[in-house]
């Protein structure tokens, strides 16, 4: 008795939203209620939440919506949390939709609904709830990042706000408890907002304070939950994500169940994406083999697995120094018997922790390790530009952003970039990634050392 009542409220809290938006009336096509249950870190269910969506997959480019856009932040405070967000935002096209079941109007079952706010399930719903908080805040003085259209600024009086946007999630940074307040109260004038407090846990990353300052990223609680998840909470550890000494070829077999390896490959890219950088290059590479899974893979994949189970207390820590922001770069010519292009690698710190990383296939066919180096070397540099235009507007780091120092170990690319001659015999591709490299360390946005 007690969850159906809980399901009835459940349901009732988003009609109010939508006839107290207007986001609908009606007039003379289809939707569908979607449940869900909201977990705490712990896996204890927080509430029961319910949402009227359109069906979305209906829509056609050109007539019903034209462009799409999702507000997330980057992944590289007070915690707020937008109530229906995608209700707020306004719509620019004539879209109609069928009577929500359970709610069909008596003596009007042939009417359809004209919706005249966004809606849950259309294409453009994150989108134009985007440009509506953008808006919102731009009217009261924040500034975009022009790296990262969901990071926004404003300085006035000595004082500094920063505020991220994760589609319906809020994380606002500052330095006076007043002037976060203040904000915060506008916010919640302006959308119907839940205060959550002090940030905790964002999209599964605990946040821990240290006694002597630093924040501390940790998802101990997310590795637990996944090796429950599937099956491997009492299995054995390894020392280390990865044996390359293993020659990884496609399978030419029926595959393993591949959609339990496709699920476990999910979860390992989530990880790595946040705060697990020590298993990215694993995961990188059995991920190419989530169309057909053979025995090979499955073998690996479970040694990631397994020595997530013995580095489930890793973490990354700032500490706040060095305010210096520095990367490495490297490449891994052929490590897989069917390879015939290298893997590109870098990581960068700031504060004394990783900020970002990634591995990845090159998309060059390259000859050599020099080359390789190069290319990764390349790709390196295209995320020290993003990192610096994100840090110039943010008071992170000393102003002007210094030039970022990166850490090669290939002696060759080093020399071949500090030199003005274009003497390499290489493809024309390979060139033009030595040419921009080396107009970013003319420029002065990278520097080059011998690691």
């Amino acid at each position: 008795m007690t969850t159906l009542y809980t399901l009835w409220m459940s349901l009732q809290e988003p009609l109010k939203r939508h006839i107290h938006l207007l986001t609908v009336t009606i007039v003379r096509k289809r939707c569908k209620w979607v449940f869900k249950k909201k977990l705490r870190p712990d896996g204890t269910i927080e509430k029961y939440k319910a949402r009227l969506g359109a069906k979305g997959y209906t829509q056609k480019e050109g007539e019903d919506f034209f462009d799409t856009y999702s507000p997330v932040a980057r992944l590289t405070a007070i915690r707020m949390d937008v109530k229906t967000a995608f209700l707020n935002g306004e719509l620019e096209e004539e879209i109609y939709m069928d009577q929500p079941d359970g709610y069909v109007l008596e003596g009007q079952e042939g009417m359809v609904c004209k919706l005249l706010k966004s809606l849950y399930g259309l294409k453009q719903a994150p989108k134009q709830w985007h440009e509506k908080f953008d808006k919102t805040l731009t009217s009261v003085g924040f500034v975009v990042n022009e790296a990262d259209k969901c990071v926004y600024y404003r300085y006035g009086g000595g004082e500094g706000l920063i505020l991220c946007l994760y589609v319906d999630d809020i994380l606002i940074f500052g330095t006076n408890l007043n002037v976060i307040e203040v904000v915060r109260d506008f916010l919640s004038k302006s959308f119907e907002m839940k205060d959550l407090g002090v940030a905790d846990v964002i999209l599964n990353i605990k946040l821990l304070r240290g006694d002597e300052g630093g924040t501390t990223l940790v998802q101990s609680h997310y590795v637990d939950k996944v090796l429950s998840r599937f099956g491997y909470s009492d299995c054995k550890t390894a020392s280390t994500p990865y044996d390359s000494s293993v020659l990884l070829r496609k399978n030419r077999r029926i595959a393993r169940d591949q959609l339990r390896y496709s699920q476990i490959i999910g979860s390992l890219m989530y990880l790595d994406s946040t705060t697990r950088p020590g298993i990215s290059f694993a995961v990188s590479k059995l991920s190419r083999f989530v169309s057909n899974p053979g025995d090979d893979h499955w073998h690996a994949l479970e040694r990631v697995v397994h020595y997530l189970k013995g580095t489930m207390s890793y973490e990354i820590h700032y500490a706040g120094y060095p305010k210096v922001l520095k990367g490495y770069s490297d490449s891994n010519l052929i490590s897989d018997a069917d390879e015939i292009k290298a893997t590109s690698g870098y990581v960068f710190t700031l504060g004394g922790g990783a900020i970002s990383w990634k591995f990845c296939k090159q998309t060059i066919l390259t000859r050599s390790t020099m080359e390789a180096e190069l290319i990764a070397l390349d790709t390196a540099t295209i995320e020290a530009e993003w990192l610096r235009e994100l840090l110039m507007d943010l008071p992170v780091v000393e102003k002007p952003v210094p030039t970022i120092l990166m850490n090669c170990d290939k002696q060759t690319v080093i020399i071949k970039v500090n030199s003005s001659k274009d003497n390499m015999k290489s493809s024309r591709h390979v060139k033009r990634r030595l040419k921009s490299v080396r107009k970013q360390k003319n420029s002065g946005v990278i520097a080059l050392d011998y690691i």
